[in-house]
């Protein structure tokens, strides 16, 4: 029977990519065949228009052990015997959906990425974006996504310690869930996912088989959103959290007691078990046989085809040696799941898939995972050229006096206090976090037995990318980087999650090239690799993309978890001290992509701007001084300006800022423009000297602001507010606009 365009549509393949799999295969494909061809050709699972963009990041330092694509999750060693695994993976579409189950299944699968490296999960991160909440839509996919994190992540025991989230227009109809999580792990047991030893067996753990999920990766995942969503129910994954932290501790336990007998692990995520033993097989060199019939179910009536494309969750793949498989199903049992024996590893390196005594695909390993790859051609829009023209130095200034345009910034919920969304979390459980969520720019973690620790941020602002992709992608990675650096923590690797609409238009695929090369210019003057990532393309409704969002998060490493530094102010009396400016100057182009422009003059528009040799030299000079003990507090400028900065470190610090510093040019640019390259500090007078001594060393300019104390928050003839203003502003303004 001729494939139809409807079955070609469902399975996100063109008809030019299907006529070149029956080219290539000799022969028209199977039902199966099909299925499987159009989950690994999708773009979440083939990486079509993304790959050759990719190869541009850098990946190579002396820490790196696994780079990207070649495992589940990036690992870098750590010393000490130790290593770390680390990947950001999206749930967007899914969460568009069903926003409590794609969130929470999306928890669940980054979770397992890194359970399959051998590694104990030890982190949660979380990057959101909604549109506003003035909307009943916004307020409930804000309500069910923070849910769903909030429940699966609190039932495994695996500590959410941080996050971001953004509000815009552009994210209303497609929010995005990025999911990141560490793991630690001794060096030498690593784990690898790879089918490899012919004989070897397939034991598949965990949850019974069923439909949800079918056709995730390529009906869902690898398409642009029209018109009305929830008709796509039945491609969500649904979650068990409980039974996901049965598989956790199980799988680790087999790890620690059969480590000869397993050759290799791998969760079944995107495309379930199709991608699962296929990208196996591919790895170990080899082929595989799956009996589709052995598959423990929890639905009637299945065919071979919902088997292979199901993305039910809680499961696992593991390799383990013929006669060997008997101490493995042991452990497994003991925890109350089932190891079942569904195929094994060949040598003929086909994916043979059989249903009973019926074959029902047979395709070589390599045709599945070599999907076509496109470079395409991308244009800046027009518009795009306009709003980077934009003479901002035109803006009237403000009707409103500074210290109401503050309390404004402070409420507004892409500045205002996370508090509401990470208090749903359990960010202490494991007993290992340093610094807690909404206390510094990077949350730290303790290395138990050692004296050193981990720092994790998470960092990412689509309106800078969409106004200058290139400049926006540098600052997504020097901004995350940045806030390791306010912790005193030295970055040594980054993973990333590329949130885009549809690459086939010429000016998303300009965004998605140019944000790739600014962020590898970032990479490399910053030194450090990408080790891990995932992209999700189509995120697009009715011809409307997002914001080009490339999410960073950053990985630090602290000699001495003791000397680390969070963002408010300790003591009354200290020296605020602004790194990276010589003065604080007023230039319009400042304001450019700012909460300020946004929110005071419903603009966005300007040519956001870095100038990287700074950053670099700013963030050592940080991170020197809080290695030395110097700082009491450290936190850099981002949304809202200088202001918001030093606003934000007297509230969390509770107490006061008397400001003596001269404004050059426009106030409003002066306090509320988004100059990268710059974090606020405050010390000591004693310890002032030797601060100023590491900046000269480094050419790094800076300027005194003025003081911590009192109860106000004061800047010389521009304004005075109670500190308590401030706060209340700050910590209630995202949950007064999330109750509508």
């Amino acid at each position: 029977m001729p494939v139809t365009q409807d079955i070609l549509d469902e399975i996100a393949l063109s008809r030019a990519e299907y006529e070149q799999i029956v080219k290539r295969l000799g022969r028209e494909p199977t039902v199966v065949e099909l299925g499987m061809f159009g989950a690994l050709w999708s773009e979440h699972c083939g990486y079509k228009h993304s790959r050759p963009l990719l190869k541009l990041l850098p990946s190579d330092s002396p820490r790196v052990l696994v780079k990207p694509g070649e495992e589940n999750a990036g690992v870098v060693d750590i010393g000490g015997g130790l290593a770390v695994a680390m990947k950001v993976e999206s749930h967007n579409h899914p969460s568009a959906v069903e926003p409590l189950q794609g969130a929470a299944t999306g928890v669940g699968g980054i979770v397992r990425d890194i359970l399959t490296m051998g590694a104990r999960p030890i982190a949660l991160m979380n990057s959101l974006r909604f549109g506003p909440l003035t909307t009943a839509r916004n307020r409930y996919l804000f309500n069910g996504i923070v849910g769903g994190v909030s429940w699966y992540g609190n039932c495994i025991g695996v500590p959410d310690v941080g996050g971001e989230v953004y509000f815009a227009d552009a994210y209303s109809a497609n929010p995005l869930v990025n999911a990141l999580c560490v793991g630690l792990l001794p060096k030498d047991k690593m784990v690898r996912a790879r089918a490899s030893g012919t004989g070897n067996l397939l034991l598949l753990v965990g949850a019974d088989t069923g439909r949800d999920g079918i056709h995730g990766a390529s009906g869902l995942a690898s398409r642009v959103f029209e018109g009305e969503v929830r008709e796509l129910r039945s491609t969500v994954q649904v979650g068990n959290p409980f039974l996901g932290k049965v598989l956790i501790e199980a799988c680790l336990e087999a790890i620690e007691q059969c480590s000869d007998d397993i050759v290799g692990m791998q969760d079944l995520g995107a495309a379930g078990l199709t991608s699962c033993t296929v990208e196996c097989a591919g790895r170990g060199g080899g082929g595989v046989r799956v009996d589709v019939s052995r598959v423990p179910r929890r639905e009637t009536d299945m065919t071979a085809y919902d088997v292979m494309l199901s993305e039910s969750q809680e499961r696992m793949l593991v390799i383990v040696r013929r006669g060997h498989e008997g101490p493995v199903q042991r452990v497994f049992e003991k925890w109350d799941l089932a190891a079942v024996t569904i195929g094994e590893v060949t040598d003929t390196g086909l994916v043979e898939i059989a249903d009973g005594d019926r074959v029902v695909a047979s395709v070589p390993v390599h045709l599945l995972l070599d999907a076509p790859q496109y470079r395409l051609h991308g244009v800046k829009s027009r518009e795009l050229a306009e709003l980077q023209r934009a003479d901002l130095s035109a803006l009237p200034l403000p009707s409103a006096q500074p210290g109401e345009v503050l309390l404004k910034l402070l409420a507004s919920p892409n500045i205002a206090s996370r508090r509401i969304i990470y208090r749903q979390y359990d960010h202490q459980v494991q007993t290992a976090t340093a610094i807690l969520p909404g206390a510094g720019d990077a949350a730290v973690l303790r290395i138990r037995g050692t004296r050193g620790g981990l720092a994790l941020s998470i960092d990412g602002n689509g309106r800078l990318c969409f106004l200058d992709p290139h400049a926006g992608g540098a600052i997504a990675v020097a901004e995350a980087c940045r806030n390791l650096a306010c912790a005193g923590a030295e970055p040594i690797a980054i993973t990333d999650c590329l949130n885009f609409g549809n690459p086939d238009r010429p000016d998303v695929y300009f965004q998605l090239e140019e944000c790739i090369k600014g962020m590898a210019e970032a990479c490399k003057a910053l030194g450090v690799p990408v080790i891990s990532g995932n992209v999700s393309l189509y995120n697009e409704t009715d011809g409307r993309p997002i914001y080009p969002t490339p999410v960073v998060g950053a990985l630090g490493l602290l000699e001495n978890v003791e000397r680390r530094c969070a963002a408010g102010f300790r003591r009354a009396g200290d020296v605020v001290v602004l790194l990276g400016g010589s003065r604080v100057s007023g230039d319009s182009a400042s304001l450019a992509g700012s909460e300020y422009l946004e929110l005071l003059h419903g603009k966005v528009a300007g040519l956001p701007r870095i100038d990287l040799d700074l950053e670099v030299r700013v963030q050592r000079v940080c991170r020197r001084a809080v290695e030395q003990g110097l700082l009491a507090s450290a936190h850099d400028c981002s949304d809202g300006g200088l202001a918001v900065a030093l606003a934000e470190s007297a509230i969390l610090g509770g107490l006061g800022f008397q400001g003596d510093f001269a404004v050059h040019g426009r106030w409003d640019a002066a306090l509320f423009g988004e100059v990268q390259s710059r974090i606020v500090v405050s010390l000591t007078p004693e310890a002032l000297p030797a601060l100023e001594s590491l900046a000269a060393a480094e050419k790094v300019p800076m300027v005194r602001l003025g003081a911590v104390g009192g109860d106000r928050f004061t800047v010389s003839n521009l304004l005075d507010v109670p500190l308590g203003s401030l706060a209340d502003a700050w910590e209630n303004g995202l949950e007064r606009a999330a109750r509508g």
